[in-house]
């Protein structure tokens, strides 16, 4: 049976208290071959080891041996395929915050609360403080994040006044549980008192703190696939997982077979298929200015459309309308003139948006807007664009009277 002594510098540097129980000696006088994937060749430990003791900090070492299948299994030198991490004992990290202030802003902006009192919703995430991060060490995952937000809201009472009002969250961490998170609403400074802030203290509270917990948990089930590397057999080892009612905490041990919850988010590669596009030219009578405002003011997109959307408007910024039947991302804005954006139909293939350019042009009394659309699915050109004079264009004008 050929044997393998571990990495003796790293037996020794990190863990010199351990006690071992073959005579380095005794180890180094047999010819014993590293494996193949071991960066340790037996010259760099005979190398290393004289150094130290020329300067007389050790005495002797002792080094464990074990077979495969026997001893301490976190000794062991296992056969891999991709000869990387093995174990998964090295620590491995990645950085999380851009996807998690994406969906954060997603999840924030998609909260609607009704009542006897009127409706309330979110419009703007005006601050998104923190970072994210995974870690993982020893087999085990490891989730580490640290939030500071404040959105605003509007309500709209019974009889059509409207108020506005923030959320504010000072304690969205790994080290808080769900019930321990500060959540303060308050109105805007200007505004007089209202029942909606009832409201928003009663159910938007909750759905705030839902949100949150949804982001924890989709930030646990998006990236604990790929984080642990499987072994040679292509099983993916064995992590206990510790369930929690309410939010789980980062440190708890996460199973990497579990499967990735869906999400709003999506990364923009696009996919090679036939695409066609079309061409289209409406009038509002409104000003540039009060339809520019319609297509990327969440308020306005969630009157027009009659269903739930999430608008964050600025370049970059991810939208979905329709109760997520369209969604995209904000690739130009130029207030009061031109909007550029990437789109897609749910149905369409996964990964592949269309190019949208909406432009404006004032002519006092109205508006004319020029879009085109690149990109369109072929075979799709008709449906879509159909779905853009009537769930736009159309339901805008009888929305605002334009």
């Amino acid at each position: 049976m050929t044997l393998w002594i571990p990495s003796i510098c790293e037996t020794y540097f990190e863990r010199p208290h351990r006690k071992c129980r073959v005579h380095l000696s005794t180890a180094l006088s047999q010819e014993i071959p590293p494996p193949p994937h071991c960066a340790v060749g037996r010259q760099t430990v005979i190398a290393t080891l004289s150094l130290h003791l020329q300067s007389k900090r050790i005495t002797h070492l002792r080094a464990f041996m074990a077979k495969w299948g026997e001893g301490d299994p976190r000794w062991i030198v296992e056969e891999r395929a991709d000869a990387t991490n093995v174990n998964n004992w090295h620590w491995t990290e990645r950085d999380v915050s851009a996807w998690s202030s994406d969906r954060l802003r997603q999840l924030l902006l998609s909260i609607r609360v009704e009542g006897p009192e009127g409706v309330c919703l979110m419009t703007e995430v005006s601050k998104l403080d923190g970072e994210a991060s995974i870690n993982n060490r020893k087999g085990k995952l490891f989730f580490f994040y640290e939030w500071q937000l404040k959105a605003s809201w509007l309500g709209t009472s019974v009889g059509g006044v409207k108020y506005r009002g923030t959320v504010e969250v000072s304690n969205l961490s790994d080290e808080n549980d769900e019930d321990d998170l500060d959540i303060n609403v308050s109105l805007c400074k200007d505004q007089p008192n209202t029942p909606l802030l009832d409201l928003m203290k009663r159910t938007g509270v909750k759905e705030v703190r839902r949100v949150l917990t949804k982001y924890v948990q989709d930030l646990k089930s998006e990236f604990s696939q790929g984080m642990i590397l499987p072994t040679a057999d292509g099983k993916d080892p064995s992590v206990p997982a510790k369930a929690k009612r309410n939010l789980v905490k980062t440190r708890t041990q996460i199973t990497p077979s579990q499967k990735s919850l869906s999400s709003p988010t999506q990364t923009f590669t696009g996919v090679l298929i036939p695409t066609c596009g079309f061409n289209l030219q409406e009038s509002f009578r409104t000003s540039a200015e009060e339809l520019y405002e319609t297509f990327i003011n969440q308020e306005f997109v969630q009157v027009f459309t009659r269903l739930p959307a999430a608008v964050d408007s600025r370049k970059g910024g991810k939208f979905w309308h329709l109760d997520g039947s369209v969604h995209g991302e904000f690739t130009e804005l130029v207030p009061h003139q031109r909007i550029h954006m990437k789109w897609r139909f749910r149905t369409w293939p996964s990964e592949h948006f269309a190019a949208v350019s909406l432009e404006l042009e004032d002519h006092g009394d109205e508006t004319e807007l020029r879009m085109e659309c690149r990109g369109v699915p072929a075979g799709q050109e008709g449906s879509t664009e159909e779905g853009w004079k009537r769930f736009y264009f159309n339901a805008i004008k009888q929305a605002f009277g334009y």
